[in-house]
């Protein structure tokens, strides 16, 4: 189990840089790189901080499988940390007017 998750968050992490990477491309294009307002300006931060939780969470997988170590007791923490920014998705989701309304 813990294998799948290792290399789950480490396919996780290579991917994030460039969702990321696009995401701020298009934002410089799109907008010409105008001020960031709103559930635009929210979905880039949590797109940011989601990254860096993701990647923080597998450095720590990391660490201890190197070491030989279990993981630290906190590191549930971090990963709850990382299922709450999630939030980007859905705020993505209004972005783009598929927010389920009919």
């Amino acid at each position: 189990m813990a294998e799948a998750a290792y290399y789950n968050l480490l396919v996780a992490t290579i991917f994030s840089v460039p969702t990321i990477a696009t995401g701020l491309i298009a934002w410089r294009w799109a907008l010409e790189g105008h001020k960031l307002k709103g559930i635009l300006f929210y979905h880039l931060i949590f797109a940011l901080a989601s990254g860096v939780v993701v990647a923080t969470s597998w450095w720590l997988h990391f660490r201890a499988r190197r070491k030989a170590a279990a993981l630290p007791p906190w590191c549930i923490a971090v990963e709850l940390a990382g299922v709450l920014l999630m939030i980007t998705g859905h705020l993505g989701g209004f972005l783009s007017g598929v927010n389920g309304a009919p």
